[in-house]
């Protein structure tokens, strides 16, 4: 038995059995870590990992059940956990170390997850190809010269080369379904204020959700019923009743919604054919396809690049050299602090969404980018509402094509802004959004296909999922 190669479900299934014990299960995946240092997913393993798998094994022999037992978890570097390094992947945060647990941590840890280690990602998640990362370049796990996407990068090539089972990463427009799409692997959006945001660093505060990397269905629906639910510590987060997500649905008689503007927008690009295949594929098996219509979403990548800035460039504010953050030794006066910290801290592409976001919201442009943006947003609300009149789950590709070489994009960020466009919309809208593998690229390499559900209604995507799993 190859434990490595076992899903959640199946490895907490074994160590309640007696069949493995969680001690044995944490070495073999920290042994695969340590066989894939060259990939560079994972900054730090966590040094008290045995011992809480040892503690874990206790806790069970005493009669401890939760939906996690055992389990190895990976996190994101952005997700705090008490005592432990959470740097963003940035130069500013290196030497940081969280003084309290996430919601998230502590629902994975109430559950019985031990956590290994945190993954890499783009500098304070902002990048679609984790090449922006202060601590070194994620390589893709299926070739070691193309990106594995991003912000997640590290979470999802941490799953997909058999690290961890699951792995946590973050979205603010796409950071866990294009990963997720690059690396072959399941990855969720959920709804917005369906999991907490609670001790996650924030990026864009209104666009950011915590997602989940997965190599089964089944492992994805089961970690969002650990961490879904309200929480006194985050406002956003909703008070909805959490699904039995575990317990899918039958699929046969949903009706699939194609927006025509996706077809448009597909033209003459690689996930083209691949989309078209898709939509054969559900129609054979009996699905009832149906055309919808999403009128402005090719406005949704401006929109987001205008939103998603301007919070950024709140949220970043408090990294100024002053308290969380390293500061610049020369410096002499409180001026000094702010703009040599900054200057040193913050990466090329940090820099580029602060200066944008202040731009958007300064005297004299404010009315004319960012308000024109939120009644965009508002505009994309209705038209989705309005799709989902006529469907229960829209489908999309997830990505243009296939993962990109390190290091191909020009030096106009604006093309590689382009990644997002098939992913901000969900975002924008708060609606939940899973991207499940499907096909291959001319290089053989995996795309992926967004199922777009409605808000708080993950249980049908991931009943469709497991509906499409079980036909292919």
């Amino acid at each position: 038995m190859e434990i490595t190669k076992l899903s959640a479900v199946e490895i907490r299934k074994k160590i309640l059995s007696g069949e493995l014990s969680c001690k044995q299960t944490v070495e073999s995946f920290l042994k695969q870590i340590e066989k894939n240092t060259a990939y560079n997913a994972v900054l730090e393993i966590f040094d008290d990992a045995l011992a809480k798998a040892e503690e874990m094994d206790k806790k069970i022999a005493a009669g401890f059940k939760g939906k996690l037992a055992g389990v190895p978890v990976i996190i994101k570097d952005n997700i705090l956990y008490e005592g432990k390094i959470c740097s963003c992947g940035s130069k500013f945060l290196k030497n940081y170390r969280a003084q309290y647990n996430a919601t998230v941590t502590d629902r994975l840890l109430a559950e019985g997850a031990v956590i290994l280690g945190r993954a890499n990602m783009d500098e304070f998640a902002m990048g679609s190809s984790t090449e922006n990362s202060a601590f070194g370049i994620t390589h893709n796990p299926i070739d070691f010269d193309r990106v594995p996407g991003g912000s997640s990068g590290g979470s999802a090539c941490a799953v997909a080369l058999d690290m961890c089972p699951i792995a946590l990463g973050t979205e603010t427009g796409g950071s866990v379904r294009q990963p997720a799409s690059y690396c072959g692997i399941y990855g969720l959006k959920p709804s917005y204020g369906r999991i907490s945001r609670y001790g996650v660093v924030a990026f864009a505060s209104s666009l950011d959700q915590v997602g989940i990397f997965s190599k089964s269905i089944e492992d994805n629906a089961l970690m969002l019923e650990v961490l879904a639910g309200e929480d006194e510590n985050d406002e956003t987060c909703s008070k909805q009743k959490v699904d039995d997500y575990s317990n899918f649905s039958d699929a046969k008689n949903l009706k699939i919604g194609v927006p025509a503007e996706i077809l448009k927008m597909t033209k003459g690009l690689e996930c083209e054919a691949n989309f078209a295949n898709f939509v054969d594929f559900l129609k054979a098996c009996g699905l009832q396809v149906v055309p919808v219509s999403i009128k402005d979403i090719e406005l949704a990548l401006a929109t987001y690049y205008i939103l998603a800035p301007a919070e950024a460039a709140s949220n970043l504010a408090r990294f100024d050299g002053v308290k969380y953050t390293t500061r610049n030794a020369d410096a002499k006066t409180l001026q000094q602090i702010y703009k040599k910290s900054r200057s040193e801290g913050f990466g090329k592409e940090v820099k580029r969404r602060i200066m944008l976001g202040n731009y958007v919201l300064s005297s004299g442009y404010y009315d004319a980018y960012y308000n024109k943006a939120k009644a965009v947003q508002g505009l994309l609300i209705d038209e989705c509402n309005k799709a989902f009149e006529s469907c229960d789950v829209m489908i999309m590709p997830t990505t243009l094509g296939e993962a990109f070489k390190i290091g191909s994009k020009p030096s106009d960020p604006v093309e590689t802004y382009k990644e997002d466009v098939f992913t901000v919309t969900a975002n924008i809208v708060g609606c939940p959004s899973l991207s499940i593998p499907f096909g291959k690229g001319k290089n053989l390499l995996p795309l992926g296909i967004q199922l777009f559900g409605k808000k708080f209604d993950e249980k049908t995507i991931f009943s469709l999922a497991k509906f499409i799993e079980e036909k292919r």
